[in-house]
C-alpha cells in the first residue's frame, strides 16, 4: 500500500478560534468515560451532564448545540468572550471564541483536524484550512502521530492532543 499523501507529516496548532465548534448541525460524540471527565470538571454528576448538555442519538451521546445569531450551530461549550482594548487605545473591542471545557473536551474535538474525512485527500485538507487558522501552522505531526490521533478510541496515552500549548 502506498504512503498516504501526508506521509511527511502535517502542521497544526489549535488557535482556539472556535471555528471547528460551529457550522452546520452535526454531532460531537462523547463517551461515558468522557462524560465522567466532564462531570468532574463541571463539578456535576454524570446524569446531570447528560441531562443538561447531551442528547442521545441511536444509543450514543452527542453534545447539544444551540443556534447562533449567525445562523450556525454552536457547541454549547463555545463561548464568545469580549476583549477590551487597553485604556487610551483607539482599538475597537474584539471578540474571541473559545471552548469552556478545553482541558476535558471530547476525543472528537481533541483529535481535530486529524479525522479520516479531512485526511482523505490533500484538497479536502486544504479546503478545511480556509476555516481553521491552525492548520498548516505550528507543531509538525509525524505520520505515526497522525495515525495515533486518527485511530484513537480514547485520549492517546502517549501523545498529547493537538493543543495551543507551546510546550508540546
Amino acid at each position: 500500500m502506498p504512503d498516504p499523501w501526508y506521509a511527511d507529516g502535517l502542521c497544526f496548532t489549535c488557535t482556539q478560534c472556535g471555528n471547528c465548534c460551529t457550522g452546520a448541525p452535526g454531532y460531537v460524540w462523547i463517551s461515558l468515560e468522557e462524560i465522567d471527565r466532564l462531570a468532574a470538571h463541571l463539578k456535576l454528576s454524570a446524569p446531570e451532564v447528560i441531562d443538561r448538555y447531551c442528547r442521545q442519538v441511536n444509543g450514543r451521546y452527542s453534545l447539544n448545540e444551540r443556534l447562533s445569531p449567525r445562523g450556525e450551530y454552536d457547541c454549547l461549550f463555545l463561548h464568545q468572550q469580549k476583549t477590551t482594548p487597553p485604556p487610551g487605545s483607539n482599538e475597537q473591542p474584539k471578540g474571541r471564541r473559545g471552548c469552556t471545557i478545553y482541558p476535558v473536551r471530547p476525543l472528537q474535538c481533541r483529535t481535530w483536524p486529524f479525522w479520516d474525512g479531512l485526511l482523505s485527500a490533500p484538497e479536502v485538507w486544504e479546503r478545511a484550512t480556509d476555516r481553521c487558522p491552525g492548520m498548516n501552522h505550528g507543531k509538525r505531526y509525524t505520520l505515526p502521530q497522525i495515525h495515533a490521533l486518527k485511530d484513537a478510541h480514547d485520549w492517546p496515552p502517549t501523545l498529547p492532543p493537538p493543543t495551543n500549548d507551546a510546550r508540546q
